[in-house]
């Protein structure tokens, strides 16, 4: 009887990082790739052709946030954990991510002040 609950103890932990193969790791990868290789297409072609376009910040933002979603779902096994966990990390980075939104909105508001 004891293998028995030894054996579904062993499947159940086997069964909750199941989801993480080698196909999948490398899709993640190559996904982060891409991410980063826009990045620096926009910083290097991008910035310096249209120095002031002001989309350019917010792209750096949403693309920095999604390379970080991929991490922490997929590297770090948050997407495979229980739903208190995750809203115990995801709530704090919606405050933080919240309080960069302001303070990029507050340092356009201080450079405009500056160039009157």
């Amino acid at each position: 009887m004891s293998s028995e609950i030894k054996n579904v103890h062993a499947e159940g932990e086997h069964a909750d990082h199941e989801g993480m193969t080698k196909k999948r790791i490398l899709k993640i990868f190559y996904i982060l790739t891409a991410i980063t290789c826009v990045e620096f297409f926009i910083a290097l072609v991008i910035a310096r052709h249209y120095p002031g376009a002001l989309w350019i910040n917010p792209a750096y933002i949403v693309l920095t946030l999604l390379k970080a979603y991929f991490i922490v779902a997929f590297f770090m096994h948050l997407k495979f954990e229980k739903v208190g966990l995750a809203l115990a990390i995801i709530v704090p980075i919606l405050f933080i991510i919240g309080l960069i939104l302001v303070l990029t909105n507050e340092s356009h508001y201080w450079i405009g002040l500056r160039l009157q």
